[in-house]
């Protein structure tokens, strides 16, 4: 059986921050998508989700340094799930887009077509 874990997101950046590690630069940036629906009385209700987005630099990015809040993204990647356990003593789960891909989009055209 084939197996998928792949995930492409369309959205905006919300903060962003670049480090170094091992000489290598690491993105982790928060993206926002919103879902659009219609309640029974016709009434539009946009449903933001925000994303945690890690990236390593590579050929098939752009310089991450120059992510900006604001900026319209396409990412394709896979999601990755982290347990850990809260200050409280319970276990929580929390998940992440690693990043394969990362496009930044020149016009909000395109971030409104889906590509």
């Amino acid at each position: 059986m084939e197996q998928l874990n792949r995930i492409e997101l369309i959205g905006i950046i919300g903060s962003a921050r670049v480090t170094e590690v091992s000489a290598t630069k690491v993105a982790r940036f928060s993206v926002a998508t919103n879902y659009v629906y219609k309640t029974a009385s016709g009434e539009a209700v946009i449903e933001t989700t925000w994303h945690n987005v890690s990236a390593f630099q590579s050929p098939k990015f752009p310089d991450l340094s120059t992510l900006e809040k604001g900026m319209p993204v396409h990412i394709v990647g896979r999601l990755r799930a982290q347990r850990y356990t809260g200050t409280d003593g319970s276990e929580r789960t929390s998940y992440e887009v690693l990043a394969q891909s990362v496009e930044i989009l020149t016009d909000q055209v395109t971030l409104q077509s889906g590509l």
